[in-house]
């Protein structure tokens, strides 16, 4: 059995503080960005939306599939009663259409819910802390497939048969 050095033991002691470092830096650059790392900053914008889905705080906000931010906070107004989103955006595009919309989607068919930004045309862009005036809530998968097969295969909610006699077929627009 060899005998250590205290050089050897030191060097050792190093390389691994320094790699245990390298990865905490590496952790913290990859999952939050107001550390410094990453550049350019970021911005907060806010937008409004009467069904907010499975939306959670930290969901991505993308503009054709690229991701420019994340939700930082979704608080309820308490007069309007509708949910308020605050969007953290990469400084680098500071410069959104004023009349840029926003829309909550799903990746794929039960993925994770986004903030969807479509730009407008409008010159002025949009300033920190702005509202994004043109919102799309939700579109809740389970709850139309529920109307859908409760409601009798596709007719209507509510037209029970029952109740109201059978009325003539409406003319369907077409002429013969």
């Amino acid at each position: 059995m060899a005998a250590r050095g205290p050089r050897l033991e030191f060097a050792v002691g190093a390389f691994l503080l320094l790699a245990l470092a390298s990865l905490l830096v590496l952790a913290l650059a990859s999952t939050n960005r107001s550390f410094g790392f990453g550049g350019g900053g970021h911005y907060e914008l806010k937008a409004r939306f009467t069904n907010l889905g499975q939306l959670r705080v930290q969901a991505p906000v993308k503009i054709g599939g690229v991701v420019i931010g994340q939700v930082s906070d979704i608080t309820l107004d308490p007069k309007q009663f509708e949910s308020v989103v605050t969007l953290s955006i990469d400084g680098k595009y500071k410069d959104l259409p004023g009349d840029t919309s926003a829309g909550i989607f799903t990746s794929g068919l039960l993925g994770e819910n986004y903030i969807g930004l479509s730009p407008g045309g409008d010159p002025q862009p949009l300033k920190p802390g702005d509202e994004i005036a043109f919102t799309q809530p939700a579109v809740d998968l389970l709850q139309l497939v529920g109307k859908y097969m409760f409601s009798g295969g596709g007719k209507p909610a509510g037209n029970d048969s029952a109740s109201a006699p059978d009325a003539p077929a409406a003319p369907t627009g077409e002429t013969p």
